[in-house]
């Protein structure tokens, strides 16, 4: 990855505002820092217009990210920074990616690149004032790779030509050399075949190798040429002919394994429909998927993929959610339902209205992460190119000095002494140690995107295997987030209905759950509400609101003390009562049938205090609701534990009594109630000082703060809201519990074939260096051997590929 902190500079606008205010410009700094991958930003003021510099870290966060969160935190952002992710062929070991990278990060304009050799994508970010799309292309071209859309009408032939061309290689090789040894071939008459088999064997390495050899690149391409030439300069052609061709076929064998992950990943965007049957003005018509708009009826019969995202405006069926959210079990769909595009219908005919065009669906953006996760580089992945940058030059000197030094003094001729050279030069080629991650990350990002779990990134897949806690919102994660009102207690004469139409009253313009719990059972109930006015929400206590001019405080005990407002004894008894039954409280404050109404508010300062015996006829008593747990929340948290996750810890803003009620009906090893969102940031800040990598799993709305401090945020839903997608690292597409297990299982095993792998490709190198040194093995063994592990690598890492959720149980590695 080149320049993998970046600096970005977006001409800004604050809105509505025509000189940025110092307040607005701290309070878009404040939103922008607090996001995962970005480090410093500031404001700075140039020529009257003010520009936003954010430094950000590519491997963890993309330039489309960051423009969307510049955007969301209220700036207007120009389009002159711009990214392109793109398909790049001809690739023959990863030493060609980094070539690219080398160059291309060269040209002015270019901001970032990355080139991920084993999915084959190119993602660059760059100015589109120095440079175009179709500069950057023609760049690519030039050093002899193809971009995807040359590749719209290939064939077998096409797509298996380094196969071919390496049989083309061996062949002339065995005819030469059995020629020569058994036939009595004239000798120029086998180096003419040997020359055909340089020709077929070299001819792709060449042509990147010499290439990045003029830009001061000397990848493993060009140093496989030059040894084959140098042998044939010796005399030696057979020699110089298998190494070309054991190279070509093992880089041909490994594109051939190393597709089986990247048709995973492709499969992906091959689930949407073209086209959709369109329902305007009366009548049907058949029409492509980006013409179709917001609003519009599609019809989708039985047994087809739905094209769009929309809702359910008619008909009822069951719809297969499994290329989307990895369920299952088919989803009943009717009147009011969501669906999804990419998804596939049962037995029954739908009426669809849309609700994102085709470019904004679900599918459409987890396919876009997906291609941006595969330009991302994990920890792993860039230690090892750091240590390429340093050991390919060792290598290379020391092959010098193998080469010059033992003919000077007499310890070897120069021919032996240069096989030697290039027997070293070809076992220490790093190609299986730069395979040995990104193949696993390919695969590891593949099975989960196939399983209903988004990984946007190698760091996070990594990250995510080698968790030892993980800390959870409850409402809404470890429950179902729709509680309900189980109890209403009336205090100083105030019926259950009074109570209730006061809180509803004031509720109806709330969101929280518990608000619309409480609105849901004033409407059951069938009662009048009036309408309140003035609403304030006050973060994790409750809301503060006027009805009939009169001040309403509906809440639990915090939002009282905020106010300086003692509530009765007998009050908090009754609320401690339920809160041990694991049910939350909320108490009510506001006008009761005796407090006439009066035309003019009462400031809050007049609100009353308890007098006496503790009593006062402005509360009106609580409410009581409980919300139940997931019924797949406990077996989880079992199969976590089994896992290695040594801590799941529940933080909720609820009350300790509701908090120690749901920890214990689950299982949970621990956890923190009366927590305000910033307080859920601290509590995270203090599990990272304790446990070094912690994940926080909510529902990326209300704890996007939390999420983000995490090392590892995991949202639930993720195909329901453009929320989850954006905030999380993790997103688990089904708002099922069952699926976390799933993705630490499947992150520990390839944090496991990750290591697997840098053991065997280190090991290789180690062997066969002194063996090559000390003349133990040739050259032709030397081949076999990196080929063989460079093939291994990526076998090993393709098992990903089938990782199954039962694989989920298999102890944690150290």
């Amino acid at each position: 990855m080149i320049a993998s902190t970046v600096q970005l500079e977006i001409p800004i606008l604050l809105p509505g505002v025509e000189d940025e205010c110092d307040q607005c410009v701290t309070r878009l700094i404040e939103r922008l820092s607090q996001r995962k991958g970005v480090g410093q930003v500031h404001v700075e003021r140039k020529d009257e217009q003010a520009r936003l510099c954010i430094h950000y870290d590519s491997n963890v966060v993309s330039l489309s990210q960051v423009q969307r969160w510049a955007e969301q935190a209220g700036t207007q952002v120009s389009q002159r920074y711009r990214h392109e992710t793109v398909r790049i062929t001809g690739m023959d070991c990863p030493d060609c990616a980094l070539s690219i990278e080398h160059i291309l990060a060269r040209i002015d304009g270019i901001v970032a690149v990355s080139v991920h050799y084993a999915a084959e994508k190119m993602r660059v970010e760059y100015d589109s004032t120095l440079l175009d799309r179709e500069a950057i292309v023609k760049r690519v071209k030039s050093l002899g790779y193809a971009i995807e859309e040359d590749e719209a009408a290939k064939g077998w032939i096409r797509d298996n030509w380094e196969l071919l061309l390496s049989v083309a290689c061996g062949l002339f090789l065995a005819v030469g050399f059995l020629g020569e040894t058994l036939f009595g071939l004239p000798r120029l008459a086998a180096i003419g075949l040997y020359a055909l088999a340089y020709l077929a064997g070299g001819y792709d390495a060449a042509r990147h190798g010499f290439k990045a050899a003029l830009h001061l690149r000397f990848d493993i391409d060009f140093l496989m040429v030059v040894a084959a030439l140098g042998a044939a300069l010796l005399g030696e052609w057979a020699e110089g002919a298998l190494l070309l061709f054991l190279f070509s076929l093992g880089h041909a064998l490994e594109h051939y394994a190393t597709d089986r992950a990247r048709a995973a990943i492709r499969a992906l965007g091959e689930l949407a429909a073209k086209s959709a049957l369109v329902r305007r003005d009366g009548s049907e018509t058949e029409l492509p998927v980006e013409e179709v708009l917001r609003g519009d009826i599609v019809i989708v019969k039985p047994g087809q993929r739905i094209p769009v995202d929309g809702s359910v405006v008619e008909g009822q069926s069951t719809v297969d959610q499994s290329p989307i959210t990895g369920e299952s079990v088919p989803v009943e769909k009717s009147k009011g339902s969501e669906v999804f595009a990419g998804t596939v219908n049962g037995e029954g005919a739908l009426d669809i209205e849309v609700t994102r065009l085709a470019q904004d669906t679900t599918l459409a953006r987890v396919v876009e992460m997906v291609e941006e996760a595969q330009t991302q580089k994990s920890p792993t992945q860039q230690f090892t190119e750091r240590l390429e940058r340093i050991f390919v030059p060792a290598v290379l000197a020391g092959v010098v000095l193998v080469i010059i030094l033992p003919p000077l003094v007499g310890w070897l001729s120069l021919g032996q002494s240069f096989l030697r050279g290039m027997t070293i030069l070809v076992a220490a080629s790093p190609c299986a140690l730069a395979i040995a991650t990104p193949s696993a990350v390919l695969s590891g990002v593949a099975q989960a995107a196939r399983n209903g779990v988004l990984v946007k990134g190698g760091m996070h897949l990594e990250n995510l295997g080698g968790l030892s806690a993980i800390a959870f919102d409850k409402t809404g994660t470890l429950t179902h987030g729709r509680p309900q009102v189980v109890d209403v207690v009336g205090v100083n004469g105030t019926s259950e209905g009074q109570l209730l139409t006061v809180a509803a009253a004031v509720e109806t313009r709330s969101s929280h759950p518990l608000a619309q719990a409480v609105v849901r059972e004033a409407q059951r109930r069938g009662l009048d509400l009036p309408s309140g006015g003035d609403l304030e929400s006050m973060t994790g206590r409750g809301v503060r609101a006027s009805l009939d001019g009169h001040r309403v405080l509906i809440g639990n005990v915090m939002l009282f003390e905020s106010e300086g407002v003692d509530v009765p004894d007998d009050l908090r008894d009754r609320a401690q009562t339920l809160e041990a039954q694991g049910k939350t409280t909320v108490i009510g404050y506001g006008p009761t049938a005796e407090v006439p109404v009066a035309p003019a508010p009462v400031d809050r300062a007049s609100l009353p205090a308890a007098e006496g015996g503790g009593q006062t006829t402005d509360f009106l008593g609580l409410i009581a609701l409980a919300d139940t747990p997931r019924p797949e929340a406990r077996g989880a948290l079992v199969r976590l534990n089994e896992l290695g996750i040594r801590k799941t810890i529940m933080l909720t803003g609820d009350n300790e009594r509701v908090a120690a009620a749901i920890a214990r009906d689950l299982g949970l090893t621990d956890f923190e109630a009366n927590l305000l969102p910033e307080q859920k940031v601290e509590a995270i800040k203090a599990l990272l000082g304790k446990y070094r990598q912690v994940a926080m799993v909510g529902d990326g709305v209300n704890d996007a703060p939390a999420l983000a401090q995490a090392t590892v945020g995991i949202a639930m839903g993720g195909a329901g809201t453009d929320v989850a997608l954006e905030t999380a690292d993790v997103a688990l597409m089904a708002n099922d519990l069952s699926k976390l297990p799933f993705a630490v299982g499947l992150s520990r095993q390839a944090r496991r074939v990750i290591r697997q792998n840098l053991i065997v490709s280190l090991g290789v190198i180690a062997l066969l260096i002194p063996a090559g040194l000390f003349g133990l093995v040739g050259i032709g063994v030397a081949i076999l051997l990196h080929e063989g592990s460079t093939l291994a690598v990526v076998a090993n890492a393709l098992r990903l590929l089938g990782f199954k959720d039962d694989a989920a149980l298999a102890p944690p590695s150290a």
